[in-house]
């Protein structure tokens, strides 16, 4: 009966194999809770997560409706379709671009306004009164934050690059894409990093980004009253998965104004499944994102924009001057590569554990993790106001351009508690927003401005507040924390090598956040050209390339990349782009299990509905059988969702014969098409009268008459490549010999993963 379960539930597979499979399955993902309640949410990472998960099925169904459709379909129409999807993209890159900006223009001006009431007290010599203000401002935004998230959309925690890559791969997890979390996830981003947290808005931009293109894909939200029926268009996986790339490409053009670098993120990072035309959309639509960047930046030139003026939406400005860089430069270089990847793998260990310790908090309930959130934003304000005393002033360097101390307003050079002509250097970095302390950080106009002990001080508690503040039910990216950490620790390496090299110490600091990325990320060719596009410096693009392949090689040897780990934690079944070594001492038939539920082409009607209601799959082998064929023949697969919708039209004969020629006039292609979230019939709402059970129903013409398929001999390395790079959410697996049924099992998602394949065979070599 297991053989075509799909993942919405993993239970049944566990509870046949015993109950040391379980205890074994719960061993490996610790963060799975024993209710298995599902959240979805980066929360689930410190909860509880697996059931329910669906599948996506990006495989274009053949059956007679669809074919129907596609022949009736006029030029005019195909014309409309493809002029939609590039109107979608549009529409995706304006409002994805418009979202960002506001994003940044809202953490710019309530953050500038908290370090402005907080440094006029201070200059008034109220520091007990500026430091109940500033923790006040942040426990309160922080508290919003943690409220939104708890109660509201727990799926917007965290940055949610994770569930975008997971829904890429192929698994739909619940709510990660509703319009509750694009809201959640827009203003609890705006409140947390106006809180102060090290947390960044570039992550949860990339969420944002996917949940507008999921939004405009599937025609706005019913529930919410948000519906327009001219963009009810999209009813299928395979095309809102490519409205849902170019949404998180759109989301790192936002964040970082870098739009070939949002595509090369979502080819590198983000997809799991890639074609030439998609890669021409997605640049089309970061193209319109940095256009309208570039519009509304332009107008906030002329100070319309409050605190928020020419150095918003990133761009760190490097010394432009040709680097000339000999062997002893490089060897500097390969040293800030080799210590980044062991700080950025070091760095995935202990958000690994830090998130596991919170689980015990956060499983408690929502109360829980608004209170961790609450402590966690006290942590951070003691430390951010209270660190800086302990640094010693710092006299005003003579010949600035820029005001020393600044006073009555935000930037370097902070007054802190020093006296006139000198400042708190220390002060500048902690206390001030995200951005400013990396533009300050790249900044090599001031070799001098800061200390080599105030850069080691800068660099443990952003190394330390970063790994402890993720997890918490906050939106959370992790790009600004990492390149804090590694800006500082690149200025504190270019300050001890600042006689021997002939690298600026901005470049250092930059080469520092480049290697910490590669050493947490992995990713090589994407960071790269964001790196490049954020300072908007060529020159330095050798050097940027040798410390981030480097990072990544050292980091390789320890751990996964960070988005990895948090997958696997999550317990979301993502398939790799290559079979683990194991698989190919097994075979396709090893995996599949029975008995197995198929229906006849013709079906009794109690016979699908009995089925529907004893189990959970989401796809059924139809099989014809005499007196229709001689021989029994596999016709293809059916799915769950189109049985509904045909029990729901009651299109029933009191004999078993075909009526797929009245079937063919009554129904229409997009009564079969997938709804939104929450939107399709369910087996709920069927109504079937008793004497309805005894009649028959023609199942032909919804059946999927060419599905993949694969000989039970076939490698099941092979089978998993197959399945993972056809995108397939059902493939069936056929005998090699005749006399047999015609089909043995389906294959699923869940049938190649490793706890299911381990948990059949314990004693199999996993390293060969």
């Amino acid at each position: 009966m297991e053989t075509n379960v799909d993942i919405e539930c993993d239970g049944g597979k566990m509870e046949r194999n015993g109950s040391g499979y379980e205890e074994r399955m719960m061993n490996r993902q610790p963060l799975l809770s024993k209710n298995r309640v599902n959240t979805s949410s980066q929360i689930a990472i410190v909860g509880s997560n697996v059931c329910p998960i669906e599948s996506l099925d990006y495989e274009i169904l053949e059956n007679d409706l669809f074919k129907q459709d596609w022949r009736s379909r006029k030029k005019v129409q195909i014309f409309q379709y493809v002029v939609l999807k590039w109107t979608l993209a549009l529409c995706i890159g304006i409002i994805t671009g418009l979202v960002g900006f506001f994003n940044n223009l809202a953490v710019e001006n309530i953050a500038g306004f908290k370090f402005l009431l907080t440094s006029q007290l201070m200059l008034q010599q109220s520091y007990y009164l500026a430091f109940a203000t500033f923790a006040g401002i942040n426990l309160l935004l922080a508290f919003c934050a943690g409220v939104l998230c708890a109660y509201v959309a727990p799926a917007a925690a965290g940055s949610g690059i994770p569930e975008v890559k997971a829904y890429l791969n192929g698994i739909d997890a619940h709510s990660i894409l509703a319009p509750s979390t694009l809201f959640v996830k827009i203003f609890g981003s705006i409140l947390g990093c106006a809180a102060g947290f090290v947390v960044g808005k570039e992550g949860p931009m990339v969420h944002t980004g996917a949940c507008i293109a999921n939004l405009l894909g599937q025609g706005g939200s019913r529930k919410y009253h948000l519906t327009w029926n001219w963009l009810r268009y999209f009813k299928n996986d395979r095309d809102r998965r490519d409205l849902i790339t170019c949404g998180a490409a759109a989301g790192v053009a936002a964040a970082f104004r870098a739009p070939v670098g949002g595509v090369l993120f979502a080819l590198e990072e983000a997809a799991s499944w890639w074609r030439s035309a998609l890669l021409w959309r997605t640049f089309f639509t970061t193209a319109v994102v940095a256009v309208v960047l570039r519009s509304l930046i332009e107008y906030c030139r002329s100070g319309n924009c409050g605190l928020f003026g020419e150095g918003g939406l990133i761009m760190f400005d490097i010394n432009s001057t040709i680097p000339d860089y000999n062997m002893v430069d490089l060897l500097a270089v390969t040293l800030l590569g080799v210590g980044g990847g062991i700080l950025g793998s070091l760095y995935n260990f202990l958000v690994d554990k830090v998130l596991r310790t919170y689980s015990i908090i956060n499983e408690k309930g929502p109360n829980f993790r608004v209170f961790l959130v609450v402590i966690i934003s006290l942590l951070t304000s003691c430390c951010a106001y209270g660190i800086p005393w302990l640094s010693n002033c710092v006299p005003c360097p003579t010949g600035l351009q820029v005001q020393c101390p600044t006073e009555g307003r935000s930037g370097n050079y902070k007054h802190f508690q020093c006296p006139p002509g000198h400042y708190n250097d220390l002060a500048s970095l902690i206390l001030n927003t995200n951005d400013d302390a990396i533009r300050s950080l790249f900044s090599s106009i001031n070799e001098n401005e800061f200390r080599i002990t105030t850069l080691l001080v800068f660099f443990m508690v952003m190394y330390s507040l970063g790994i402890i503040t993720y997890g918490i039910a906050i939106p959370s990216g992790l790009f600004i924390p990492v390149i804090l950490a590694g800006a500082s620790y690149g200025r504190f390496v270019g300050t001890l090598l600042v006689s021997v090299s002939n690298l600026n110490i901005g470049l250092f600091a930059l080469l520092g956040a480049a290697s910490f990325l590669g050493g947490t990320m992995r990713m090589t060719v994407s960071l790269c050209i964001i790196l490049l596009e954020l300072t908007n410096n060529l020159i330095i693009l050798p050097l940027v390339m040798l410390v981030l392949l480097i990072s990544k090689s050292v980091a390789d040897n320890f751990n996964k990349g960070v988005y990895d780990q948090i997958v696997k934690m999550k317990g979301l079944p993502f398939l790799e782009a290559h079979a683990e070594p194991y698989m190919r001492q097994l075979v396709a038939g090893d995996v599949v299990s029975g008995p197995l539920i198929s229906f006849s082409g013709v079906e009794k009607v109690s016979n699908i509905v009995h089925s529907l209601r004893l189990t959970s799959h989401n796809g059924f082998p139809v099989i014809d059988e005499p007196p229709f064929l001689e021989a029994p023949e596999l016709c293809g697969v059916v799915l769950r969702s189109h049985l509904i919708v045909l029990l729901k039209g009651k299109m029933f004969t009191k004999d078993r014969r075909l009526t797929g020629t009245e079937m063919l006039r009554r129904y229409h292609a997009n009564d079969f098409a997938k709804a939104g979230l929450g939107k399709g019939p369910k087996l709920e709402d069927l109504d079937v009268k008793p004497e309805e059970m005894d009649m028959y129903v023609d199942l032909h013409p919804i059946t999927n008459t060419s599905p993949y398929t694969v000989v039970e001999t076939m490698s099941l390395a092979k089978a998993a490549v197959a399945f993972r790079e056809l995108g397939l959410r059902h493939l069936c697996v056929v005998p090699k010999t005749p006399g047999r049924p015609p089909i043995v099992g389906i294959l699923t998602r869940h049938d190649f993963m490793s706890e299911h394949i381990l948990g059949l065979y314990p004693g199999i070599d996993q390293h060969k």
